[in-house]
């Protein structure tokens, strides 16, 4: 007799099934990517620790409840709650509550090669560039990709026409507006054309009060010879549950450079998976998290060579206070055919706190014999010299503790190449400091 065995269903999980339960029945690509995700979900669920990809962030364990999907935010509420980079020379465009806000959104004079629309208004008028969302797989289930494939209804398209340089960076603030917790979604494509140069930067931030549910992915498709910058602040509300998903498929030749800086929610996950399909392309990808209080977050990395001759860097910076906890897993793996590869991934933590946690986890699966690859992981405190240095000089012990943390984040910032995206980011990581006293 064969036993009929069913997985429990925690109430989260059961609560987004539900919400799973009215997806649409069309039968376009769309559709098929929806239902798929939704079946993926059904299958796997929440992940949990005994999952080695989540073993550090048990979201089964963490994501008590779901909250419901977040309806339209109020213009005037969105207008005040984007508040991030406002000072940066951009094109601006708002996404609260998971939709594009079109009055508070810079989408009408667009630059010579530049095409940016709605994720919406895309899905309604078939637009063929849609053909390229989904093409990114991480190779592995997913639970928060799942979750914003399936339920996202809106977010950006950028087409950026080859051989085009748009100087001035394009900016996506998610926002959270609204009185109660709620759940949003939003996914976004950018298609970067051969020879082309972009710079890309999104915020996300909400009030401090609400355990609001946000997740966001975008997919990157990077031709052949071009440069892409990314830029991502998230900072947002204390009690908020943040999972974001960036997907990079990188051509011939190109450059991708891609940096977050972290402060906010309560539990965050940024998932990074990037596919380095063409030869003698260069991609850094780098961040900083700033830790207090509960605080937990996740940076996962998974960067696939499979052409010969490219360069990967990574750069991850964690400061930790009171009893936050940091996660860091980073994995480079270099395919038979990826010859002549040159990877370095380096991982740092400063634990300011003494009940902190970091949790570190580099990894390098090589199948080619003619690579160049190293990994690393330091945690420590504060360098009690450098320390006496400062204050032997009459400076007080919380301001010369505060330099050096500045100067330990400030490297992974500095490689941040837009220089009023770069000052931004020093700014908020100041105000970090300040505020911590």
């Amino acid at each position: 007799m064969n036993a009929d065995i069913r997985p429990i269903r925690t109430p989260a999980e059961q609560a987004i099934l539900a919400s799973l339960g009215g997806l649409p029945a069309g039968g376009d690509r769309l559709a098929d990517l929806r239902r798929a995700a939704a079946r993926s979900f059904e299958e796997h669920g929440l992940p949990h620790r005994r999952v080695e990809e989540w073993k550090y962030t048990d979201l089964r364990t963490l994501m008590r409840e779901a909250v419901p999907l977040a309806g339209p935010a109020a213009v005037a509420q969105a207008d005040a709650a984007a508040r991030l980079l406002r000072g940066v020379e951009a094109r601006r465009i708002v996404v609260a509550n998971g939709a594009v806000v079109p009055e508070l959104s810079d989408l009408a004079g667009l630059e010579e090669g530049l095409r940016l629309t709605t994720l919406s208004a895309a899905l309604a008028s078939g637009d063929e560039v849609l053909s390229r969302l989904g093409g990114i797989l991480p190779g592995r289930y997913d639970a928060s990709l799942a979750l914003n494939t399936a339920l996202a209804k809106d977010g950006v398209v950028i087409v950026v026409a080859p051989g085009a340089k748009i100087e001035r960076p394009v900016h996506v603030a998610h926002v959270f507006a609204g009185e109660s917790a709620a759940a949003s979604y939003a996914r976004s494509l950018v298609v970067v054309g051969a020879g082309a140069s972009f710079t890309y930067a999104e915020s996300f931030e909400g009030p401090q009060g609400l355990a609001y549910q946000a997740n966001a992915a975008t997919e990157f498709v990077v031709g052949d010879e071009a440069h892409l910058d990314v830029v991502r602040l998230q900072e947002d509300g204390a009690g908020a549950f943040h999972l974001a998903t960036l997907l990079f498929d990188v051509g011939r030749q190109a450059q991708v450079h891609a940096f977050t800086l972290a402060s906010g929610a309560a539990v965050a996950r940024t998932s990074l998976y990037a596919t380095l399909s063409g030869e003698g392309s260069a991609v850094g990808f780098n961040g900083a998290s700033l830790l207090k209080d509960r605080q937990h977050n996740d940076a996962t990395l998974f960067v696939d060579h499979q052409a010969p001759g490219c360069e990967s860097r990574e750069l991850f910076k964690t400061v930790l206070d009171d009893t936050s906890r940091g996660v860091f897993q980073g994995k480079i793996v270099v395919r038979q055919a990826a010859q002549k590869t040159d990877g370095r991934m380096m991982s740092r933590a400063l634990l300011l706190g003494d009940d902190a946690e970091m949790d570190n986890k580099p990894e390098l699966e090589i199948f080619a014999d003619d690579v160049q690859c190293g990994h690393g992981a330091t945690c420590g405190a504060i360098d009690d010299e450098l320390l006496f240095y400062l204050r032997a000089r009459g400076i007080p012990l919380t301001e010369a503790q505060s330099l050096l943390v500045q100067a330990f984040v400030g490297e992974a910032v500095e490689t941040v190449e837009h220089d009023g995206l770069r000052e931004a980011l020093l700014e908020r990581a100041e105000g970090w400091l300040k505020a911590r006293g």
